[in-house]
C-alpha cells in the first residue's frame, strides 16, 4: 500500500512538471497530449487492493478518496505554478523591494494559493469516480468538462486566467480553429480529452489495452501533426509603428532624463511617407515605466507635436487622472491609453479597467502592507468603466493594456462592439527575460485568434509583435533593445461566434460537471437503497 501511495505522488509531481514544460520557455507543446495522463493515472491507483472497483478481467481498480485526489491534483498545480510563473519572484525581489526569503514567500504563498484549482479539479474527479462498477469510464468521460469548468472558475473568480491548458497549442493552426466557437476552453477541452483517452488505454485490461493505447496514441500524434501545416501568408496591406522603449523599471527619473527620454523615442518614432499604405498613419508607444502624465502640459505639447511633424496618429500609455479624489484627498488615477490625431489633437482615450494586483493597486492594503514598495512610483490606480474604442480615419480601433490580454471574454468585447484591429499595449520588464514574456505573448495571439483580429502588440522590453488572425507572429522585434518595428496588419469585420456568445462552451462544461455529478450521487444512492 505504500509502494501505491508513493507512485500516486510521483506520478502527480511528473503531471506537474509535464505541464510546466508545455508552456514558454521550454515550449514543449507536443508533451500537452500525456500532461495530464500521470495525474489521471494517480487518482486511479491501479493494482490497489481494495474491493473497490474490479473489472470484468479481475484486476482490481481502486480510484482514491476525493480528499486524496484533492492532494494529489494540489501537488500538480504546486509544480506547475513554480515551474511557470517563478517570475513573480523577481517581481517582488526587484521591483517590489522585497528581500530574498519574503519575496520567495510570496512566490510560495502564490502557488499554495493559485495550486487549490488543480486540487479542486482531483477532488472533483476522485469523487465522480467512486463506486458503482464503471465509475473510471465515467470519470474519465467527464474529466474534460470538469477541466474547463475549474478554468472558468479561475478565470472569474480568482481573476487569473494565465496559460489556461488550450494555449499550450496556440502554433497548432488547424486544432485552433475550434477557439473562433468555443474560445481557447474548447482547445482545453479537446487536450484533456485525449489525455483521458490515453489513460483510460493504460488502465484497461491487458488485451484491450494492446489495442487502444496505439489508437490513444495515434489520435494525439494525428492532433499534433497540425503544428506543421502552414496557411499562406494573409494580406497585410497596412503597416503601423510599433516603437519598443526598452524604458528601465528601475530609473530614478528627473526632468533632464524624462526629457531626454523622450527626444530618444521621438527620435525614432519616424513613420517613411508610405507606411501605411491606403491605410492610416499610426505610430503606437507601449505601456511605459515612463512618468508620462497626461496633465503635464510639456508632455502634452511634446507628443502633440511629434504627432504633427510624422503626419500620423500616435498612440501613446500614461498616467491619467479622473476629476475626482481619493479619500486621502490625492486625484484618482487611471492607467491610460491616449490617441493624438495627425493635427495634434487628443482625441480620445481609454482607461484600463481590469488592474493588477500588487502591480497598480494593493487589495486589502492593512494586510498586505509588505508589497506596497510596488506601487511606490505609480500609486493606486483606479479601473475604468468603458470599453472604448477609437476612429482612425473611418476605421475602428481598439487598445487594451497589458494584463488585460489573458482574459478571453474581456477582450472579445471589443470585437463585438465594432473594432476592427487590436493593439496591446504592455511593460513585460517586470517578468526578466525568461517565461512570462512569450507566455504573454501566446495569450495575446489565442485572443487574434478567438476573435479573428490583427493584434498590433507593443511592448517595452519585448516581445513587440504582428499578429495575424490565425496567431501566427508575422513580424517581430528583438527584445531588450530599444528600437521599432514596421508592423502589418489588415482591418477585419467578421463576427466570429465566440466575439457574439464569448463563454458559453465553458459555462455548459460547468453545467454538464454539475449534472453529470448530481446523476452520479443520485445513481449511487438508488444503488445503495436497493
Amino acid at each position: 500500500m505504500d509502494s501505491i501511495r508513493q507512485r500516486q505522488w510521483l506520478l502527480a509531481a511528473l503531471s506537474g512538471i509535464l505541464q510546466v514544460l508545455i508552456f514558454p520557455s521550454p515550449s514543449l507543446y507536443f508533451l500537452g497530449w500525456i500532461a495530464l495522463v500521470p495525474l489521471l493515472i494517480a487518482i486511479a491507483r491501479p493494482g490497489f487492493t481494495a474491493p473497490d472497483v474490479i473489472s470484468p478481467s479481475g484486476k482490481i481498480l481502486a480510484w482514491t478518496t476525493p480528499l486524496r485526489g484533492f492532494f494529489l491534483g494540489y501537488l500538480s498545480g504546486l509544480i506547475w505554478y513554480a515551474g511557470s510563473c517563478y517570475w513573480v519572484f523577481h517581481v517582488m525581489h526587484r521591483y517590489g523591494k522585497l528581500s530574498t526569503p519574503a519575496a520567495l514567500g510570496v512566490l510560495a504563498l502564490f502557488c499554495l494559493y493559485l495550486a487549490i484549482y488543480h486540487g479542486l479539479f482531483g477532488f472533483l474527479l476522485a469523487l465522480a469516480a467512486l463506486r458503482p462498477l464503471h465509475g473510471l469510464r465515467r470519470a474519465l468521460l467527464l474529466a474534460p468538462f470538469l477541466w474547463v469548468a475549474v478554468e472558468l472558475a479561475r478565470a472569474r473568480i480568482t481573476g487569473f486566467p494565465w496559460d489556461l491548458l488550450g494555449t499550450s497549442q496556440v502554433d497548432n493552426i488547424p486544432l485552433t480553429r475550434v477557439a473562433v466557437l468555443t474560445g481557447v476552453y474548447g482547445i482545453s477541452f479537446i487536450v484533456v480529452l485525449v489525455n483521458c483517452g490515453i489513460a483510460a488505454a493504460l488502465l484497461a485490461p491487458a488485451a484491450h489495452r494492446r489495442r487502444l493505447l496505439p489508437l490513444a496514441l495515434a489520435i494525439a500524434a494525428m492532433l499534433q501533426l497540425g503544428v506543421f501545416l502552414h496557411p499562406r501568408a494573409l494580406p497585410a496591406p497596412h503597416s503601423g509603428l510599433l516603437v519598443q522603449q526598452n524604458v528601465p523599471l528601475d530609473e530614478e527619473w528627473t526632468p533632464t532624463s524624462l526629457q531626454a527620454t523622450f527626444t530618444e523615442l521621438a527620435q525614432i518614432s519616424a513613420l517613411p511617407a508610405s507606411s501605411a499604405g491606403d491605410g492610416p498613419r499610426l505610430i503606437v508607444w507601449p505601456e511605459s515605466p515612463a512618468p508620462f502624465f497626461e496633465s503635464d502640459p510639456g508632455f502634452r505639447q511634446r507628443i502633440s507635436g511629434l504627432a504633427r511633424q510624422q503626419a500620423a496618429h500616435i498612440l501613446v500609455t500614461l498616467v491619467g487622472e479622473l476629476p475626482v479624489h481619493l479619500p486621502g484627498g490625492e486625484p484618482a488615477q487611471t492607467n491610460r491609453v491616449a490617441l493624438i490625431a495627425a493635427n495634434g489633437a487628443w482625441l480620445g482615450h481609454y482607461d484600463k479597467i481590469h488592474l493588477v494586483p500588487f502591480g497598480e493597486y494593493v487589495p486589502f492594503k492593512r494586510i498586505f502592507a509588505f508589497a506596497g514598495g510596488l506601487t511606490e512610483a505609480v500609486g493606486n490606480y483606479v479601473p475604468g468603466n468603458t470599453r472604448s474604442r477609437f476612429e482612425i480615419e473611418g476605421h475602428k480601433f481598439a487598445a487594451f493594456i497589458c494584463y488585460e490580454s489573458i482574459f478571453p471574454d474581456e477582450v472579445r468585447q471589443f470585437a463585438a462592439a465594432g473594432a476592427q484591429v487590436f493593439i496591446n499595449v504592455s511593460d513585460d520588464g517586470w517578468y526578466g527575460r525568461y517565461g512570462a514574456p512569450g507566455q504573454h505573448l501566446n495569450m495575446a495571439r489565442m485572443r487574434a485568434i478567438e476573435n479573428r483580429r490583427w493584434v498590433l502588440r507593443a511592448t517595452n522590453s519585448g516581445i513587440t509583435a504582428s499578429i495575424d488572425p490565425l496567431g501566427r507572429v508575422v513580424a517581430q522585434s528583438p527584445p531588450f533593445a530599444r528600437n521599432t518595428l514596421a508592423a502589418p496588419y489588415d482591418f477585419a469585420s467578421v463576427t466570429t461566434f465566440y466575439t457574439l456568445h464569448g463563454d458559453w462552451f465553458a459555462w455548459a462544461c460547468v453545467i454538464i460537471s454539475l449534472a453529470g455529478l448530481f446523476v452520479r450521487f443520485r445513481f449511487q444512492a438508488g444503488s445503495i437503497s436497493s
